[in-house]
């Protein structure tokens, strides 16, 4: 078979399952064994717990829409820009072409690319909120991830709404070269309009933030929260041990780690993260009416 009859047929099946913003994967464990502590427990106890291991507070990664379900009043959240997809500008290749590669992962996901943005509402008051997923190749920042935050912030900044990202990033995309690395001025320069009007916009870190994402938006919160034991960071801790020729802390790179050195201003349990949200609407709703 040709490959552009191979790509027609994956374009074929990815038409006919409608992909929509729902999880598609298979159950396969029932038990799951917590990667800190070795904690077994049965998936449903996970899962109620919002993803965090009942026993040392470890915060699995959680997807896109399951995020949305615990931080979001129920049926609160309307999409923006589902459709939007990326192309393969550079004809890229490596181990796989890179749109063989956007195909699996569409299929595998049941998501056009590494974030949803869209409106919700937190117990009545509505944000406007891009949720990054790491599932889809990383939550690498490629063109339309560019793309949907830039539209979610002008929109948001032309509704006068506050703004909510939550960053779950290996940084910028690069099957997509310095088109991808466009992305982190183009969303700084939709933030710095929203900014100029004191809106608020609030960024959550999450396991791993990196690269170009938090080289830019990340990092731009007017108020910056994390969760416990997050992987936040620029560079790899080998490249700048070997570039400063020093060994670095244990916690290097943790929340914990920049929470003490000032680089970000909470530390939120992913339980306590939605009611930490209201509270800070609050001031801000309180302080405009």
């Amino acid at each position: 078979m040709s490959l552009s009859k191979w790509l027609a047929n994956k374009r074929n099946l990815l038409s006919d399952i409608n992909i929509k913003n729902t999880d598609s994967v298979v159950r396969k464990n029932l038990w799951i064994k917590c990667n800190k502590c070795g904690f077994l427990m049965y998936h449903k106890v996970l899962e109620s717990n919002h993803k965090v291991c009942p026993k040392c507070n470890h915060h699995f990664q959680a997807s896109s829409n399951e995020r949305i379900d615990y931080l979001f009043d129920n049926h609160s959240w309307h999409s923006f820009d589902e459709n939007l997809s990326s192309t393969d500008p550079l004809g890229f290749a490596d181990r796989k072409l890179y749109s063989e590669r956007l195909l699996d992962t569409k299929v595998k996901t049941g998501l056009s690319d590494a974030v949803q943005t869209g409106l919700a509402s937190i117990y009545g008051m509505q944000v406007a909120c891009g949720i990054m997923d790491f599932r889809f190749m990383g939550g690498s920042m490629g063109s339309v991830v560019g793309e949907k935050l830039t539209r979610l912030i002008e929109k948001a900044t032309s509704a006068r709404l506050p703004l909510i990202i939550l960053c779950a990033s290996g940084g910028a995309r690069m099957q997509e070269g310095m088109l991808s690395l466009m992305q982190m001025a183009k969303v700084s320069s939709a933030l710095y309009k929203h900014n100029k009007l004191s809106l608020p916009y609030f960024t959550i870190l999450t396991s791993p933030t990196t690269g170009g994402v938090t080289a830019s938006f990340a990092m731009l919160g007017d108020i910056i929260l994390a969760e416990p034991g997050a992987v936040i960071a620029f560079a790899g801790r080998r490249v700048i041990e070997q570039t400063i020729k020093e060994q670095l802390p244990d916690n290097f790179q943790t929340s914990e780690y920049l929470f003490e050195h000032g680089f970000i201003d909470i530390i939120v349990h992913r339980n306590q993260l939605r009611d930490q949200l209201h509270k800070l609407l609050l001031l801000y709703f309180d302080s405009i009416y």
